[in-house]
């Protein structure tokens, strides 16, 4: 049985500015993952990689071409359906974007709040369960300055997994950390990942992680080739 699409663009064109000054970013960029996949796009900076990656996240609306991203249509989705698929996403950021006043546990539970068939008392058990699964059951109660940016980032892996999303993006997840942790957290990635049977996209410059995809889409001066 063939496996469902979880993203979908065909012949996406992007532009930023207006008039005189607009300036298209992505040209005609076509590609497809499935559920499972996991995909490394890379590519110089500048290339459009972010870009193209918030519109999948639906962080910015497609100006022109077809993008399904869970069998949702983004081309003309409005503000309301963009923000009801980001609930279905898990993302994770260069910046780990953790609030400094919340413990580890809290800031899980955050991406759990967004799903309001959760009770406090689950919210607080799945965000438990998935810190020790990202090997930080002794730091639920640790702030974020008590936490190394290794760790910093696995809470932010376990917020983005905690409500098993059929999709995880990812933009530069290794690039603050050093060699040895930055493949440990990609393991991670890759292991709970598959476990939820999930697709994953990782923009990045790191080399080393490369062998981890199953495949590796470059986006070059807007253009994405396999």
């Amino acid at each position: 049985m063939q496996s469902k699409s979880v993203i979908l663009a065909k012949n996406i064109n992007h532009y930023y500015g207006t008039g005189q000054l607009r300036k298209q970013i992505l040209y005609e960029i076509s590609t497809d993952i499935k559920v499972g996949d996991i995909i490394i796009m890379a590519g110089p900076s500048g290339s459009g990689k972010t870009t193209l990656l918030t519109l999948m996240g639906g962080l910015r609306s497609v100006q022109e071409g077809s993008l399904k991203v869970l069998s949702h249509e983004l081309y003309r989705a409005t503000s309301i359906q963009l923000q009801g698929l980001r609930k279905q996403i898990g993302f994770i950021f260069q910046s780990h974007n953790l609030l400094n006043s919340l413990t580890a546990c809290q800031n899980v539970q955050m991406s759990i709040a967004l799903h309001q068939h959760f009770s406090r008392q689950e919210a607080i058990y799945k965000s438990q369960e998935i810190l020790e699964a990202v090997g930080l059951g002794n730091h639920i109660d640790a702030y974020p300055n008590q936490l190394s940016g290794g760790q910093k980032q696995r809470v932010a892996i376990a917020r983005a997994l905690v409500s098993q999303p059929k999709l995880i993006l990812a933009d530069e997840p290794t690039s603050a950390l050093d060699k040895k942790t930055g493949r440990d957290v990609v393991e991670l990635i890759q292991r709970l990942a598959k476990k939820q049977d999930c697709a994953i996209l990782i923009v990045t410059h790191d080399n080393r992680i490369f062998d981890i995809a199953d495949r590796i889409l470059c986006l070059e001066d807007g253009r994405l080739f396999e």
